[in-house]
């Protein structure tokens, strides 16, 4: 027997969540065969199985975030037979035996059920169904005996809902939710793997049900109990009659609890979630994206400058060399390669471009790199970003860095990114100009204090000058490249001479001899 614990993704990563299992109990696996997906604060990684043979247990279920070192599941030999069912039977065995009753002592319990039984049927047809016993204090002794049938019927509802959970492959944490919810987890469809119920499932379900139940006592309060009322001042002496009628008026008053009704009124609110609208939880990348984003727009002052960049020399390279380059390299060549080559060397003339803030509070110093690790920002199919790193990118030429480009692109979207490869960029590139973009505004990747947006670059007709002087309009292919940078490294001056620098390198730059 094999155990499968949480890995040690990285020196400072201390839990993670399990978002896929790729095998279900009973399943073969092969050593480095991938066992399950974890994501956590920094990657998502497809972590494969450590021995060989029989997934006998899942231990942690899909969506659950644990720390490092906790079980998740366990591999018996090959050819043993899957035990995960033992769990669930275990945890529903109390509720099993009893029948009704959710507590862990059925030789006690069935006596006193037995009896309350019987009051709990005759509760619907007597005075009061539920907590509407309050309203009648003239009979007290009818009201007297309908808390008592009222007391099992609150027993004997999570004793139904037992049983459905019975036989069904739940977590503990999922298993919890639904019991102390009385939840039918057959009305729950299940999002995870073949089905398996989640706890997001469940806590999706719970969120829709909250207005329905604080909706149902309004309902419940002018009902026909206070009608009943009225035939017990009726054996009183004639004298009494004419008072009678008096007292259906104080009925009227618990009308005025209809305005309970308006307290639903928020439900219209956009935020709350309605019978047309989806709720989607945000996965890992995305939570962890929003904590990073939201944190630098807040440590950082943020400015964004932004300059138009000719790229008809690089358009006449690519033209010429892009079906060869394909052929040796496998992929295509485009634009990005030309402009990180172009961003390391720019750099090296404003360093402070390539630096970081450091220091406490708001920052009091400005660390500044003598070597470009380059972060590229790679889409996950609209899923989240992440940011592999080309290591020392400004000792790669053209062809290296388009290949180490495209090849940690690749394993981001694969999620088989190390924490190596996600860390320590001193300089961010994020590259939206594929969808055509006329300018982005990004946000600055902490603790670094610059990152580029390169967008869409179109053919457009421009003022061109030749070497005489002559000035003519001519149809090129024209970008931005946008800046975000952090005001407390430098200057708008600062930031404007590095973009102009690099539209120059772009731009007059002999990119044949590169390639």
């Amino acid at each position: 027997m094999a155990d499968v614990v949480m890995p040690q993704l990285g020196e400072t990563v201390t839990e993670g969540t399990i978002t896929r299992w790729f095998k279900q109990p009973g399943d073969e696996v092969a050593v480095d065969e991938v066992l399950f997906e974890v994501s956590t604060d920094k990657v998502d990684s497809e972590v494969p199985s450590p021995a060989a043979g029989v997934l006998s247990e899942i231990v942690v279920a899909e969506g659950e975030t644990v720390d490092v070192g906790v079980l998740l599941a366990r591999i018996g030999a090959a050819g043993s037979a899957p035990t995960p069912a033992t769990t669930p039977a275990a945890e529903a065995a109390p509720a099993a035996p009893a029948g009704l009753v959710p507590m862990p002592e059925p030789g006690d319990t069935p006596p006193p059920v037995a009896p309350a039984a019987a009051p709990a049927a005759e509760a619907p047809a007597g005075l009061v169904p539920m907590p509407g016993s309050a309203p009648e204090p003239d009979s007290a002794p009818e009201p007297a005996a309908a808390p008592e049938p009222a007391a099992p019927a609150a027993v004997g509802a999570p004793a139904a809902a037992a049983p459905a959970t019975a036989g069904v492959l739940l977590s503990p944490v999922v298993r919890k939710l639904v019991n102390e919810h009385h939840l039918d987890v057959s009305q729950i469809s299940g999002t995870g793997i073949g089905g398996r119920i989640t706890r997001s499932d469940v806590e999706s379900v719970i969120r829709a049900k909250g207005p329905a139940v604080e909706a149902a006592p309004v309902q419940t309060t002018p009902a026909a109990p206070v009608a009943p009322a009225a035939p017990a001042p009726v054996p009183v002496p004639a004298a009494a009659a004419p008072v009678t009628p008096a007292a259906p008026a104080p009925p009227v008053a618990p009308a005025a609890a209809a305005p309970a009704p308006a307290a639903a009124a928020p439900a219209a609110d956009s935020t709350t979630p309605g019978a047309r609208d989806t709720v989607i939880p945000l996965n890992n990348i995305r939570k962890v994206t929003a904590e990073y984003m939201v944190k630098s727009k807040q440590v950082s002052p943020h400015v964004l400058t932004a300059i138009e960049v000719d790229f008809e020399g690089v358009e006449r390279v690519r033209k010429a060399h892009k079906a060869k380059f394909k052929e040796d390299m496998g992929f295509s060549l485009t634009y990005l390669p030309f402009i990180s080559r172009a961003v390391c060397e720019a750099l090296d003339e404003y360093p402070h471009m390539n630096a970081s803030m450091a220091g406490e509070g708001t920052g009091t110093e400005l660390v500044v790199h003598n070597y470009v690790n380059l972060a590229i920002a790679v889409d996950m199919n609209f899923d989240g970003l992440m940011a592999p790193v080309i290591k020392d990118a400004d000792q790669k030429r053209l062809r290296g860095l388009a290949r180490e480009t495209v090849e940690l692109a690749g394993r981001a979207r694969q999620k088989k990114l190390s924490m190596e490869e996600i860390t320590g960029g001193t300089f961010t590139i994020t590259n939206p100009g594929q969808y055509g973009t006329l300018m982005q505004f990004p946000i600055i990747n902490q603790p670094q204090v610059a990152i580029l947006s390169t967008d869409g670059i179109s053919r457009k007709p421009i003022v061109v000058t030749d070497d005489y002087g002559n000035e003519s309009i001519a149809i090129h292919s024209v970008g931005v490249l946008a800046l975000a940078w952090d005001h407390r490294a430098f200057d708008g001056a600062y930031a404007a001479a590095f973009l102009n620098e690099l539209r120059r390198i772009i731009q007059t730059r002999d990119w044949e001899a590169e390639l």
